[in-house]
């Protein structure tokens, strides 16, 4: 069993499809044997996104998967998560959400200091495609120079 103290897991496709405004880190209502697979690695977070209903937060499409020795206790991989967020933080959510072009995106899933699952999310909006592009050659332009100079040292 390969259970590691400090889990990160990065959202990295919506670190390329958005442009993130500001982020808040939020608790995550967790059943059973979820905690056990994400200690263990076991998520994947490509296609996740956060709705606002009857005035809590919740993540969809947020893959944990089953718990490898679970048994008839195992939960669902793809089921609706509560977060925890403060009400004005909520409110502020809600409200930039309302306007057009920006979501709520999860980025970041880690286990804190003192054990729990936390979920950083993002108000994000979304690239254009020519924004894409442009980062795509900051990106290749920062590998290049840090190569130089790796080279030259």
């Amino acid at each position: 069993m390969n259970l590691k103290k400090n889990i990160e897991i990065i959202n990295k496709k919506a670190t390329h499809e958005f442009s993130f405004v500001f982020t808040i880190e939020a608790g995550i209502v967790l059943q059973g044997t979820e905690i056990k697979s994400i200690r263990s690695a076991k998520v994947n977070m490509s296609d996740a996104y956060c709705v606002v209903k009857s005035g809590e937060l919740f993540v969809n499409n947020l893959h944990i998967s089953e718990y490898k020795y679970g048994t008839y206790n195992n939960h669902i991989p793809k089921r609706p998560r509560k977060l925890l967020v403060n009400k004005m933080e909520l409110k502020k959510l809600h409200n930039k959400v309302k306007e057009q072009g920006f979501s709520i995106v999860p980025y970041r899933l880690f286990i804190s200091e003192r054990g729990y699952a936390k979920l950083e999310i993002a108000l994000a909006k979304g690239k254009k495609s020519y924004d894409k592009r442009e980062s795509l050659k900051e990106r290749d332009s920062k590998r290049n120079l840090d190569r130089m100079r790796k080279k030259y040292q």
